[in-house]
């Protein structure tokens, strides 16, 4: 785990040069294959019926005017110089930005805020709190219940359309890239092999998803530095065989004269055009540095893009003599001797991007899971060196069939770009809205500057969405239907869960162990650990609080469990040092619950030397400590009961204490050292897990909508979904399950 951390969370220090280099070459295979790979679909979603290609060549030229500048408005100016500053300690996406809008106010609906988290070294504030003035947004956010129930509902409206995305780009990606066989096959057979390769491609991309991508990852950057190479070749010879006045129509005055001339089906055509941007630069910023994310795009990426979509206009303006407009394509413009190498190039870097967004896809629903808005579902960890590389069987055989479906059931690009378009353009929505909170909560900006960066950028997102929501019926409507069902499968979730925990506190209910999330990226291992006594130290009975990141990798059982007793031991003696302190004298006046609701930071994997404690003597059960622990899951925060005890009969062990617990003073001291002498033995007699099997049911009188959504809905989701026990590994051996009933 601790490599992967390292891995994981970059190093503040500014990156060398040559550092930098290699991120922005790396990042082409992860960041950019999707956005590399839009010039085969862009031109033959734009002209599938709304336009026609004229003799005029005033549609073309105003498609490239609005193809050119959108690319330079919106991933060039919004996210290269705003959006990607706005990282969480280098991770970026919606739940990014909203863990970032957590941390500056208390806006989260889920009340497991502690001061504590704020000490983090991840826990990072742009300005010291003290020196902060509230400003109106945030009053009113904090304030208002509604607002911050709206605001999290953008958030997984943005999160919706991200696994939406991650259904349609692989489709329409592969589907584009294999339909250049079209003009190597007669017409009776291209619908005969177009759909039934591109289905076999995409199987076979999400069988290898539980292999990762950590083997085959090597050659992701070089695919994609080939394709943006062969892309910028072929624009040049276009430009310069056919048109090298082509960029004239860079002009934004050709936008005008579009628009004035289609009207109505230029405003719809727009769905189209709006597949040359992305998301996955912000998305995708936790693997790569701000630095090497824009030095790839401004000197690389977007220079061959443009290349790739003037020497098709180029191409277009010469010819105007097609059968039908689904001609008005990439392939058209790439010459009969070199078509088959860039087909096969093309597939590659079709694959390399749905590959970017499949895993995108299962890193935000581990985002999700963290923050308690998903059902609990496996995660695997591909990589034990590469961090964030994960699978989740269950999302992935469910993005193939989804895939494959769309595939089969649309059949062509134009309803493929259609559904593609309103969910690109919806998360980009949501970014523009979120970005601009940053901009007044955390960066502490005028809020007319966030008005500004709102109305300029969310009005041409609007545009783009009008155009996309008008194409309802010809394929928006899929994404909106995958939408519509996530996001009551998180709503239900994420509302019960905070009705249990809610419950739990009204209760009272006595939580010795809990396990939760974070609003930060990472927690370093030395922090994850707060320690805390339940009762008098003669009862022997502790709390500990462990804290984990919607990022950071969840230990087994047996890592937990040995790093848990560590820490309990090194708690211990501190406690008892703390106690014989002067310190101590004058918080002993303090109230007894006062005393037992401290906690303390306990490092659990400092850099230190072990020695062996051997414990020869004959454990009896009654001379046993018994330390029951109940604990919260990190997805879903119910209670849960774990206990380590001994067992009967004689049994010689050998418990491995750090050097620095075991110290002269605390030897001297008997009851620290017979505390610790009980905490050995019950750990080396065996340890049993009492998970609480929840039962989650409406109190008498509420309303039908809330019986559907916990009685119906959530219990569905709960007997469906994987176990607390699988979900945090624990051998069966070792379960023991209590029944539980929460009325809400």
């Amino acid at each position: 785990m601790d490599l992967e951390f390292g891995r994981g969370l970059r190093s503040p220090k500014r990156d060398s040069w040559k550092t930098t280099l290699l991120l922005a070459y790396q990042s082409l295979g992860v960041v950019y294959g999707d956005l590399s790979i839009s010039p085969l679909y862009v031109y033959k979603s734009t002209f599938a019926e709304d336009i026609q290609h004229s003799e005029t060549n005033e549609e073309i030229f105003g498609v490239l005017s609005f193809v050119f500048w959108t690319l330079t408005l919106i991933p060039l100016v919004k996210y290269v110089s705003v959006v990607l500053r706005a990282d969480d300690n280098g991770e970026g996406g919606t739940f990014a930005l909203y863990s970032l809008i957590c941390r500056h106010a208390n806006v989260s609906l889920l009340p497991n805020r502690q001061i504590a988290d704020e000490e983090l070294s991840t826990y990072k504030l742009e300005c010291p709190p003290e020196i902060t003035d509230k400003s109106r947004i945030k009053v009113w956010l904090e304030r208002h219940r509604k607002l911050r129930v709206a605001l999290l509902v953008m958030v997984m409206i943005g999160t919706c359309m991200v696994i939406g995305d991650g259904v349609l780009t692989p489709a329409i990606s592969v589907f584009s890239a294999v339909s250049g066989l079209e003009f190597s096959l007669s017409k009776d057979h291209r619908e005969y092999a177009v759909i039934p390769i591109t289905c076999v491609i995409l199987a076979f991309l999400f069988a290898l998803q539980h292999y990762g991508t950590h083997r085959v990852g090597f050659l992701f950057a070089p695919i994609v530095l080939a394709w943006l190479f062969c892309m910028s070749a072929l624009g040049l010879y276009n430009i310069i065989h056919w048109n090298p006045q082509i960029y004239q129509a860079l002009n934004p005055s050709y936008m005008f004269k579009f628009l004035k001339k289609t009207r109505k089906y230029g405003w719809m055509s727009l769905g189209g055009i709006l597949l040359c941007m992305t998301e996955a630069m912000f998305a995708d910023l936790g693997h790569f540095s701000y630095s090497a994310i824009q030095l790839a795009f401004t000197c690389l990426v977007y220079p061959a893009l443009i290349l790739a979509y003037m020497g098709q206009a180029a191409y277009l303006s010469k010819h105007h003599d097609f059968y039908s407009s689904s001609q008005v394509g990439f392939y058209i413009a790439v010459p009969d001797k070199i078509r088959w190498p860039v087909l096969i190039l093309a597939i590659l870097a079709s694959v390399v991007g749905s590959q970017a967004i499949i895993s995108g896809t299962f890193s935000i629903i581990n985002q999700s899971l963290s923050l308690s808005c998903f059902p609990r579902v496996k995660v695997v960890h591909t990589s034990e060196k590469i961090h964030g590389q994960i699978y989740i069987p269950e999302i992935n055989w469910l993005l193939m069939i989804l895939c494959i479906a769309v595939t089969v059931g649309f059949r062509d690009t134009k309803h493929m770009g259609n559904a593609s378009g309103l969910a690109v353009i919806t998360v980009m929505l949501v970014t523009t809205f979120l970005t601009s909170l940053v901009i007044v909560l955390c960066w502490h900006r005028p809020p007319l500057l966030a008005l500004a960066f709102l109305l300029f950028f969310g009005s041409i997102e609007a545009l783009y969405f009008s155009a996309s929501l008008i194409k309802f019926l010809e394929g928006a409507w899929l994404p909106i239907l995958l939408a519509l069902i996530l996001m009551a499968v998180m709503l239900i979730w994420h509302y019960t869960t905070i009705k249990k925990y809610e419950f739990d506190l009204h209760n009272k209910v006595l939580v010795f162990v809990c396990v939760k999330s974070v609003p930060v990226p990472y927690v370093f291992p030395a922090e994850r650990y707060l320690i805390g006594r339940v009762g008098p130290p003669g009862h022997r009975s502790y709390r500990c609080i462990v804290r984990y990141g919607y990022r950071d990798v969840h230990q087994d059982v047996d890592s937990f469990e040995t790093e848990l007793v560590e820490t309990l031991a090194t708690f211990i003696t501190l406690d008892a040092s703390y106690r014989c302190s002067e310190a101590s004298e004058r918080e002993l006046e303090l109230d007894p619950g006062e005393q037992e609701r401290r906690l303390t930071v306990i490092a659990s994997n400092p850099l230190r030397r072990r020695a062996s404690y051997d414990l020869q003597d004959s454990v009896q059960h009654s001379a046993a400590s018994t330390v029951e622990v109940r604990a919260t899951a990190a997805d879903s925060l119910s209670p849960r009961d774990a206990e380590i005890s001994s067992a009967a009969g004689p049994k010689q062990v050998r418990f491995f204490i750090d050097s620095h617990v075991v110290s002269p003073e605390a030897a001297e001291n008997k009851q620290v050292a017979d505390e610790l002498e009980a905490l050995a033995a019950a750990r080396e007699a065996g340890t049993a897990f009492i998970l609480g099997h929840s039962h989650v049911q409406c109190k008498p009188g509420s309303s039908v909508l809330k019986r559907l959504a916990v009685d119906v809905g959530y219990n569905f989701l709960r007997r469906n979904c994987r176990g607390p026990d699988v979900a945090l590994r624990v051998p069966p051996a070792s379960l023991l399950e209590v029944g539980m009933v929460y009325v809400l």
